[in-house]
């Protein structure tokens, strides 16, 4: 499925693509369980936390306070953050079952969703595990440099508290970026090495280091790909629920608006389609990173041209018997 050497950033897009189209029913499978999950669970954030009404009072208010738009802000800044955080659930989900998929394939081992299982069902509460974590972990990395601005906004130093706030959000959000990359091949070490949550992010802290901005552009490109063909698949969902009158076509690009349940759930089925179509492409790509940079740095091309018995990559041992 990829040649055993580094690979490039198209060798590594072409392997996941590669993947989806020969397994493509092991993988969509997965992606689809992974998809109906996250999307229900957005859907159910959409509908019950975002609420138009706030914003249009606050619009209406000439001089709005600092605890005014707090207050008119919170249930879509709320909705928008849990949106994220189950799209990166969803996203390391993937990540690691995928590894699973696509681990077999370089081997050409069967790749039934039976096969998969089996390898996955033992490590899939720690998958959970690490799913939740890491989200979790980068909210708290966001959090709390803007906390202090808050809680001085909130005491009565509205200007200052806010202006340290912003600062802190921004810090924080830097911040947060950077230990995603470093975080983002912890589901295919933990799936594939067999080791616990924290050793699989300490892991990925190892594999990703020297090569973070490598790492981080390769995943941008994959993300910009997948959230085209996304958007693509989900805009006619929007549109179908505009033309029944419910005025959508915005929930598509925002986690904003005062949608019917109708609406949302038109545009969550969207979701679900792009997500079992395009999670694998994006998951595929971290599973192929993480085997590239083990093959950079710890030569796995050697180890897995043994393991899938590729003429030339046998053990000196072996090799010598055979010329014998």
């Amino acid at each position: 499925m990829i040649p055993l050497r580094p690979l490039d950033v198209g060798e590594i897009l072409q392997g996941a693509v590669s993947t989806l189209r020969q397994h493509w029913r092991t993988a969509m499978v997965l992606a689809f369980v992974v998809g109906l999950l996250t999307e229900s669970v957005n859907a159910l954030i959409s509908g019950l936390l975002i609420d138009d009404t706030r914003i249009d009072d606050l619009n209406r208010n000439s001089d709005p306070s600092v605890s005014d738009i707090l207050h008119a802000l919170s249930g879509t800044a709320a909705a928008s953050l849990l949106l994220i955080v189950t799209s990166m659930i969803g996203v390391v989900l993937t990540a690691g079952l995928l590894t699973t998929v696509i681990s077999r394939a370089i081997l050409g081992r069967p790749t039934t969703l039976c096969s998969v299982w089996q390898d996955v069902r033992p490590r899939l509460t720690l998958l959970v595990g690490l799913a939740l974590l890491i989200p979790l972990a980068l909210c708290a990395i966001v959090a709390v440099p803007a906390a202090p601005g808050l809680l001085i906004a909130l005491a009565g130093g509205e200007s200052a508290g806010a202006s340290l706030a912003s600062l802190g959000l921004l810090i924080g959000i830097v911040v947060s970026i950077w230990q995603w990359n470093l975080w983002s091949l912890a589901a295919p070490a933990l799936m594939l090495e067999k080791q616990g949550i924290k050793a699989a992010m300490k892991r990925s802290l190892k594999l990703v280091n020297d090569s973070w901005w490598r790492v981080l552009g390769v995943q941008l490109l994959m993300m910009l790909i997948a959230g085209i063909a996304s958007l693509i698949i989900q805009v006619p969902f929007a549109l179908i629920a505009d033309a029944a009158g419910d005025n959508s076509i915005n929930s598509v690009f925002s986690a904003s608006g005062d949608s019917s349940w109708t609406t949302i759930i038109i545009v969550a089925i969207g979701g679900v389609i792009s997500s079992t179509l395009t999670l694998p492409i994006s998951a595929g790509a971290v599973s192929l990173l993480y085997v590239d940079q083990r093959i950079r740095r710890e030569a796995l091309d050697i180890e897995l041209g043994r393991a899938a018995k590729v003429p030339g990559y046998e053990a000196p041992a072996a090799r010598v018997g055979a010329e014998r």
